[in-house]
């Protein structure tokens, strides 16, 4: 864990207990109610986060057929794995693999993930999931969608839950999908694991476009919420990312925006949504944002209720 999670990890637990308490600046809202996988944990949604994706957008549009593959590894350039019903999880080591119209339920490390050295990756119209307790992170699962690689992965039109860090990459198209009902737990190391329903750790130089998705993250912060979409400076300077037109709600702050020296951010039409918290995460809807840095622009960011987005600077 960084210095930077590491403070706000610990801001998080300070803060919690004036969260509940209904103080100033904070958050009086209950927690959200425990759900089982594939619920949706939202109150009514308000008319100003009509037209996201949801259920009903995501997923497959196939009949599906089972296959228990168990922790498979995908070794044969352009393969299509089209209509399974997956029991078990994939390990990309071949070039332009495509998962389409499948069902993907892991108890490994991730649903989907890309190894270095290769590229090509599309996963789309499937639903990925996991069992809670059956993952080997102290029954934990950490990635839906993980890109290890230094190529760009494309997810579009999935349903994604349960997951720590759900979709985890520097670079890649993420756009069309609904991502909620993150499960909490403690890794290994004994500390809740960081939720995000989308987790970039920066230092990569390809793009990072994240285009119309329903980003969900109702885990409390006493239980590791860090965020919806989260933007970290772990590995490096965030850089070149594109966050336009999508539902945020949840996390300690619902966008985390790169810190100080991130650059060529690019947040614009985005809607915060109140469904967990007044002010769309617990502490605000964004944090850690540079105004100053070279190319990074804020246009058009707005409550659901219309109420105009206004950042405060990084510190």
């Amino acid at each position: 864990m960084t210095r930077l999670r590491r403070l706000l990890a610990v801001l998080a637990l300070l803060l919690s207990a004036a969260c509940t308490s209904g103080s100033s600046g904070t958050d009086s809202a209950p927690p959200a109610r425990s759900q089982s996988p594939g619920t949706s944990a939202t109150a009514t949604a308000a008319p100003g986060e009509a037209g996201f994706p949801d259920a009903r957008t995501a997923g497959p549009r196939i009949p599906l057929t089972p296959h228990s593959t168990g922790n498979m590894s995908v070794r044969t350039d352009g393969t299509v794995i089209k209509g399974w019903d997956i029991t078990g999880s994939l390990d990309i080591y071949a070039n332009d693999v495509t998962v389409i119209d499948s069902r993907i339920t892991s108890a490994n490390w991730w649903g989907v993930n890309l190894r270095p050295g290769y590229h090509g990756l599309r996963v789309l119209h499937s639903t990925i999931t996991a069992v809670p307790g059956k993952g080997p992170d102290n029954g934990g699962v950490d990635y839906a969608v993980s890109n290890m690689g230094t190529s760009s992965v494309e997810v579009g039109w999935c349903d994604v839950s349960v997951f720590g860090n759900a979709l985890s990459m520097g670079q890649g198209y993420l756009h069309d999908n609904y991502v909620h009902d993150l499960v909490p737990f403690r890794n290994n190391g004994g500390e809740w694991q960081h939720t995000d329903a989308v987790i970039s750790g920066g230092g990569t130089k390809g793009k990072l476009i994240i285009r119309h998705n329903t980003l969900l993250n109702p885990v409390s912060v006493d239980r590791g919420a860090s965020a919806a979409l989260g933007l970290f400076a772990d590995t490096g300077h965030v850089s070149d990312t594109v966050v336009d037109g999508n539902l945020l709600a949840g996390g300690a702050y619902a966008l985390y925006g790169g810190g100080a020296g991130a650059t060529g951010i690019t947040v614009t039409n985005n809607v915060f949504s109140t469904r967990y918290h007044r002010n769309s995460g617990v502490y605000g809807a964004v944090t850690a944002w540079n105004a100053r840095g070279p190319g990074n622009v804020w246009r058009n960011n707005r409550f659901s209720g219309g109420t105009p987005v206004t950042p405060e600077p990084a510190g």
